[in-house]
């Protein structure tokens, strides 16, 4: 096989995969959409899990549709039919829904749990290709996807149609998690690993607290402020009115400018601070701390609340959650 055969087939089996999508797209706009958002209903009418369920590359694909409904705030998991039918449908409560998949709808695998749907009034959802198949005729709420050639030249191995079943499987889930309202917050809470996870903290989960706030008062000389700036470690303190508000800030950069003006230590700090710095609130998300640090070029920025440091951060507490 020459490489210009390679490439045609790399280029031929995407077209064939967008063309499915396009055709599942269109379905969507057509008699498919009204049937999703029946089971958008469906799903969100009872207090239990989605049970998926799929044999083969079908299973493969419905445990990512499962990952993806539990991690957007639809409790969900992934049933393996054959294992269903040695115990597993005790797994299965009164409250739960079933989302089988099969492409051709003819799984002998999924026989039990159909017949456990019915017999213990199970809602039934199917994403399938055929109307008329086993899992089509018994579905609640069949899900029927155009019926669009596999990408694999032999017509056998499922591509096309595993990508429309895991296209599905994520519009599913997106208005899902629309309709529960789903937040930022509920998501930073089920996904505190990694990147995203880092992404997702707030200032309040990185910074450094009340007990290693570096602060004086604005009747502080320059003398005062040395000593908490040295001892707190962040080059910077804060300096507060007789509020506990933040007034200004005094940096190590404020502090050498200072003194080669000649300023003696017995100095007000006021004489010498930054007024009106940077600041940020305990919600703001590590990411948009970043772009701060970023956009203001600064390496430390004080947390408040009301106008009083709670808090205080340098770039590298940002920098070791993984967030860049």
């Amino acid at each position: 096989m020459s490489e210009t055969a390679r490439h045609e087939t790399l280029v031929r089996t995407l077209a064939l995969e967008v063309d499915g999508l396009r055709a599942l797209q269109s379905a969507l706009e057509s008699d498919l959409g009204p049937r999703v958002l029946e089971a958008v209903r469906s799903i969100l009418a009872r207090s239990g899990r989605i049970i998926v369920s799929g044999m083969g590359k079908s299973g493969h694909v419905g445990r990512k549709i499962a990952a993806t409904l539990a991690s957007t705030g639809s409790p969900a998991h992934f049933v393996h039919p054959a294992e269903a039918s040695h115990g597993d449908l005790g797994m299965i409560g009164e409250q739960d829904t079933v989302l089988a998949l099969s492409w051709s709808g003819e799984a002998p695998e999924l026989a039990d749990l159909i017949a456990y749907c019915a017999r213990f009034s199970v809602p039934l959802i199917a994403i399938t290709s055929r109307a008329d198949s086993a899992l089509g005729q018994a579905a609640d709420i069949p899900l029927l996807l155009p019926r669009m050639p596999e990408a694999c030249p032999n017509g056998l191995a499922p591509t096309t149609s595993t990508t429309m079943q895991m296209a599905l499987g994520d519009a599913l889930a997106m208005c899902l998690l629309e309709a529960r309202g789903f937040s930022p917050q509920d998501f930073r809470n089920v996904h505190p690993g990694g990147k995203l996870g880092a992404r997702l903290k707030r200032a309040r989960d990185l910074m450094h607290g009340p007990d290693e706030l570096p602060v004086v008062t604005e009747d502080a000389t320059l003398e005062a402020a040395i000593i908490e700036m040295t001892s707190r470690r962040f080059g910077v303190t804060a300096v507060v009115d007789a509020a506990g508000r933040l007034s200004g800030i005094m940096t190590d950069g404020d502090l050498r400018r200072a003194l080669r003006g000649g300023m003696a230590l017995q100095t007000p700090v006021t004489s010498a601070m930054t007024r009106s710095p940077s600041a940020t609130a305990p919600d703001t998300p590590a990411a948009d701390l970043l772009a701060l640090f970023n956009e203001k070029r600064i390496t430390s920025i004080f947390v408040l609340t009301d106008g009083v440091p709670v808090g205080i951060l340098h770039i590298h507490d940002v920098l070791r959650a993984g967030v860049a």
